[in-house]
């Protein structure tokens, strides 16, 4: 009967966080949704459009290096650390509606990343108090409610009509909701993570462990291709649908959909990875999501078929490409020295965006000279190099004794 209960309250805490980290990260990629108008309004080039994206890329990475460096994550209370860090992404967002130059909105980007990181990696970390043997599936539910609050600024455009600033005031609103819910509903399960003291080596002691670095290696490899993908894939669309008369608010709903769709990828991803191993899951995943980078660039016409072959073929990369984004942070809070749990998956998830910044600058350049097959082309060796390590963590975790299930002292070498 304890059992039981202690499930239940478990799917309820998986439910509540879910929403809130749903609501908290709609202000992510509201750039990526409105690139035509505030080329419009701000006269911003593509290359202009893409740093307003890094920007915020580039503040989570700022965020996630402070969080890191002060072990804040691993001595704050999970809840307290989301309900601050939404409101002040929600305020910072807000900011944008009042800007009208891309000077004036860059800071603000730069400022909503770094409050994010403070509500995604906490939210992480305090799932994982709440499942052991199921960690996968659960962990795969958050990103997939991160993935769907990503996807929400392209279903706001495509609801809003032609102005930017209703999208950005109403994910401003989503966002102080996620953040207020998250703080609310935040408990710590039954597991929790021993509280740490501050240490400036736990960064290196960290990066000691041969698991750890293989599962950043293959999460690295992930982000090459994921935030590039989630970026640009709403104007490639765009692009198709204008080809085929298709308008662009039927453009933003159908790229809603196709990132959307990644939420049940997620799901099914932990599914995978609780009954058949993380890097198997991983793996089939970025092979999946490769082999769409590879060929989806290649479909061209503007008839209906051509569409329907192009929409196809994005909803099953949007599937594929974030369905193992799960399994690197299920793995980190396996692998890593529980002490370091929370500075762990910061410093993980702080990498991979400091990587995605390449790849979201590129992305435009590459499609300018060489077309869309040649600009997702870039985009396969992230998920070549992510198998790669997968490969290499699983043999190495084969070896290992039995009888070190999962303590972080056997991973050092």
């Amino acid at each position: 009967m304890q059992e039981t209960t202690q499930r239940q309250q478990a799917q309820r805490a998986l439910m509540a966080l879910a929403v809130a980290v749903l609501l908290a990260m709609a202000p992510w990629f509201t750039t990526a949704a409105l690139v035509a108008p505030l080329r419009q309004a701000w006269h911003v080039s593509g290359s202009g459009a893409a740093w307003l994206t890094i920007a915020a890329q580039l503040g989570f990475v700022a965020g996630a290096l402070a969080v890191a460096l002060s072990n804040v994550a691993d001595r704050v209370a999970p809840r307290w650390l989301i309900l601050s860090g939404g409101l002040a992404a929600a305020a910072a967002n807000a900011a944008i509606a009042l800007c009208h130059s891309f000077g004036g909105a860059w800071p603000w980007r730069f400022v909503t990343g770094a409050c994010l990181a403070l509500v995604y990696p906490p939210a992480l970390k305090l799932m994982a108090t709440w499942f052991r043997a199921r960690r996968g599936m659960a962990l795969g539910v958050m990103v997939g409610a991160l993935t769907v609050g990503a996807a929400l600024p392209h279903l706001a455009a495509a609801l809003g009509g032609a102005d930017w600033h209703a999208v950005v005031w109403i994910t401003s609103a989503l966002t102080a909701a996620g953040g207020l819910w998250g703080g609310l509903a935040g408990a710590e399960g039954p597991y929790p993570f021993v509280r740490a003291r501050f240490a400036w080596n736990a960064v290196r002691r960290l990066w000691q462990q041969r698991g750890v670095r293989l599962a950043i290696g293959g999460y690295l490899g992930h982000m090459w291709e994921l935030i590039a993908m989630w970026s640009w894939i709403g104007l490639f669309l765009a692009d198709a649908c204008a080809r085929a008369g298709v308008g662009p608010a039927a453009a933003a709903g159908i790229t809603f959909g196709v990132i959307a769709v990644g939420g049940v990828g997620c799901w099914w991803g932990g599914v995978l990875s609780d009954r058949g191993g993380r890097e198997r899951a991983a793996a089939t995943a970025m092979a999946f999501s490769g082999t769409c980078a590879l060929t989806l660039g290649w479909i061209r016409g503007s008839s209906p078929w051509a569409l329907a072959a192009v929409i196809a073929v994005a909803g099953v990369w949007g599937f594929w490409v974030v369905a193992d984004s799960a399994q690197f942070s299920a793995l980190v809070t396996e692998l890593a020295d529980p002490h370091y749990v929370g500075t762990a998956l910061t410093l993980q998830l702080g990498l991979g965006f400091t990587l995605a910044c390449i790849t979201i600058w590129i992305l435009p350049w590459l499609q300018v000279r060489l077309g869309w097959a040649g600009a997702f082309l870039a985009l396969v060796p992230g998920p070549a190099l992510g198998i790669a390590a997968m490969i290499r963590l699983g043999r190495w975790r084969a070896r290992r004794p039995r009888s070190e299930p999962g303590s972080y002292a056997a991973t050092i070498r």
